[in-house]
């Protein structure tokens, strides 16, 4: 008796709550492919990409293959605040498979160096 009562069934909690049209192994194609195209994108002050930088908060591909990112930049008034979102949408719109890209910018939470890849670090003289 007692060995039924603490037996506990294990439940995916994305079941039910995580759909998508598309399958696994095309969201890891298109992710992969989504990240080395936003490796392409950089701050022209700062020798690292925008990936590496730490300046993506999220990548969500949806059924219809349009890409949403939500990303930031190193400061607010970045001088290349008007055009970077601009660069992002232009690299992700190039992966095929992709339809559309929205990129939406966000300065909450505000970027610090502490999401920076060890490779940007190096990049940057700072490991």
């Amino acid at each position: 008796m007692a060995n039924s009562e603490t037996t506990v069934e294990k439940v995916d909690v994305r079941q039910g709550i995580v759909q998508s049209a598309l399958s696994t192994d095309e969201i890891a194609r298109l992710s992969d492919d989504i990240i080395a195209a936003l490796k392409t994108v950089y701050d022209p002050e700062i020798p690292a990409d925008i990936y590496e930088l730490g300046l993506i908060y999220r990548i969500d591909i949806e059924d219809d293959r349009t890409v949403k990112i939500l990303m930031t930049l190193t400061a607010p008034g970045c001088p290349v605040a008007g055009e970077m979102p601009g660069w992002v949408e232009n690299a992700v719109g190039a992966v095929e498979g992709v339809m559309g890209v929205d990129v939406e910018m966000t300065f909450d939470p505000p970027w610090s160096a502490d999401r920076m890849s060890e490779e940007a670090q190096v990049a940057l003289g700072w490991y």
